[in-house]
């Protein structure tokens, strides 16, 4: 429109998540500016529900040839994968390509393979364009993956935890490269795996089969160990701002969607710089009042916005030690900062913060050489991705004479590095386990093979789950921090994702593999599971 940047404000509200479908501008964005210079009038477009499912870029539509080698012993020797990824119809930017390309290098998970070959196919079909969606390409390869495990365990006999036990990488190999070119920086796979189990009763799951076989049920078991590459190498910006009454307002480049930024990010500067929330004003998703941000994607807000935030603070300290420096008659080097306030060392002689901010803005209280004012910004690019992983244990029940599957408990213990929120921390996995479940038990976008007609265009035709199908999840932390970033944090918006693919479909093909079933694919709906039982049956 060669109109110029400054002159262009964008606020965007709460949107109500995105996971990837929102994460980039469809063609109806730029025809509504369009119109509206066309016309010389404002011009509103609103999406219908039922627009969305036919028009937004699906997901995860990927066919994997995978092979797995090992010794006499049960030591991974190589991994080999040949995929089929479907773009769609359009590769409007390199995003369409992100969950093709971000599948490779987690291919090997948390296992050491000596080595590792990794050949992708893009196809462009008559299909809806893919794009990432929560967790572009890891929940793929770290459900080949962990099939494949399960699979070798029972075509070879072996017991599955020891094969896995067995190949963990030791936490002595850290920081680790993989034969696929990622370096894992810290972990301790191990461990999350020994707390899985025994928070998951995996000893005593042997009398519950029997238990559930007594009542005509067929009882599986999964055990996964997922990873995820998050919070990549990209710039995020925070910005510290003090009014004359002391009170602070927090500008952030990354977008809240639901997450509860506003939480998180108060806290951050609660334990950096003593603030008490109720002070503090939060502003983002607004051109003209936020210098800078790179959004929301790929589990990067509370480790790259939050050490921009922590960035940010140091400054304000370093600035308030100066002023409080001349408050106190003291000098710089001798005046502290903690629990939110500017001391003497060796005396009780204090200044909090608020009246620092005050006085910042009078220049009589001001040190020479100090301009008046306290605010701060930062911004922070990490020089790699960090690497979230935990462990998965799942069990399932199913009804042979309907296919019907029911998950009856669920499992997790996560390291997502430091644990800023535990309340936000378990609603985010939550949320990425329900997506994970919802697309190993139910969803799937279904195409007429004649006509190319979409069949499962609305709700009545296309399967999510409900709160009926979950059970009460037993969610703990096992933090390994970052040393990527001063919080230690590595990412978690995504971490339920990963894991809940292989989990749960691991898990029913354990419980329907007692009568014969060696194969399924998602989604494991009754109606499939009931398939592949009779097809068991009649071989």
């Amino acid at each position: 429109f060669k109109v110029p940047e400054h002159k262009i404000r964008v606020v965007a509200g709460d949107v109500g998540g995105a996971f990837g479908t929102k994460g980039w501008q469809y063609p109806e964005h730029k025809l509504v500016l369009w119109a509206a210079r066309k016309l010389r009038r404002p011009v509103k477009w609103t999406c219908e529900r039922r627009e969305a499912i036919m028009a937004d870029e699906h997901a995860r539509d990927n066919v994997s040839d995978a092979e797995l080698a090992l010794d006499a012993d049960g030591r991974f020797l190589a991994m080999r994968v040949q995929t089929l990824a479907n773009v769609g119809a359009y590769v409007s930017s390199d995003r369409n390509l992100l969950a093709t390309f971000s599948n490779v290098v987690t291919l090997v998970g948390v296992y050491a393979f000596p080595a590792a070959y990794v050949h992708v196919t893009s196809v462009m079909t008559n299909t809806n364009s893919t794009a990432p969606y929560r967790r572009a390409g890891r929940p793929e390869a770290t459900y080949v993956l962990e099939r494949l495990i399960d699979d070798a365990a029972r075509e070879l006999g072996l017991d599955p935890l020891e094969l896995r036990r067995k190949n963990l990488i030791p936490i002595a190999a850290m920081p680790y490269k993989n034969p696929l070119g990622a370096t894992y920086d810290c972990g301790d796979f191990a461990t999350s795996m020994e707390q899985a189990l025994k928070l998951g009763e995996v000893a005593s799951f042997a009398g519950r089969r029997d238990e559930a076989r007594r009542r005509g049920k067929l009882r599986g078991l999964a055990v996964v160990n997922p990873i995820e590459q998050a919070a990549g190498p990209q710039p995020e910006f925070a910005e510290i701002r003090f009014a004359p009454s002391g009170s602070a307002t927090v500008l952030m480049g990354s977008k809240n969607q639901g997450q509860g930024h506003e939480t998180t990010f108060k806290q951050i500067l609660n334990e950096r710089l003593g603030l008490d929330p109720a002070d503090v004003l939060y502003v983002d998703g607004d051109t003209d009042r936020v210098a800078y941000g790179m959004g929301t994607m790929g589990s990067r807000s509370t480790v790259i916005g939050g050490t921009a935030l922590w960035m940010a603070a140091d400054k304000v300290i370093t600035k308030g030690k100066k002023i409080a420096a001349r408050l106190l008659e003291a000098a710089e080097a001798d005046v502290v900062f903690a629990d939110g306030k500017f001391g003497v060392v060796g005396t009780d002689r204090a200044v909090v913060l608020k009246d620092v901010a005050r006085a910042a803005f009078h220049p009589q209280q001001l040190p020479p050489g100090v301009e008046p004012g306290l605010y701060e910004t930062g911004t922070f690019s990490p020089k790699q991705a960090t690497w979230p992983n935990g462990c998965h244990v799942c069990e399932v029940e199913v009804d042979p004479d309907t296919g019907a599957v029911e998950i009856v408990s669920y499992v997790i213990v996560d390291d997502v590095g430091t644990v800023i929120n535990p309340v936000t921390l378990k609603g985010q996995i939550h949320g990425g386990v329900a997506q994970g479940v919802g697309q190993a038990l139910m969803e799937q976008v279904v195409y007429d093979r004649e006509s190319g007609q979409l069949l499962t265009a609305s709700f009545m035709d296309y399967a999510i789950p409900r709160g009926d199908v979950f059970p009460d999840m037993h969610i703990e932390s096992n933090p390994v921090p970052t040393k990527l970033n001063p919080l230690g944090a590595k990412g978690a918006g995504e971490a339920g994702t990963v894991g809940a693919l292989p989990a749960v479909m691991n898990a029913v093909i354990d419980a329907i593999a007692a009568v014969g079933v060696r194969q399924l694919d998602m989604p494991a709906s009754a109606d499939r599971v009931w398939r592949a039982i009779q097809d068991a049956k009649k071989n």
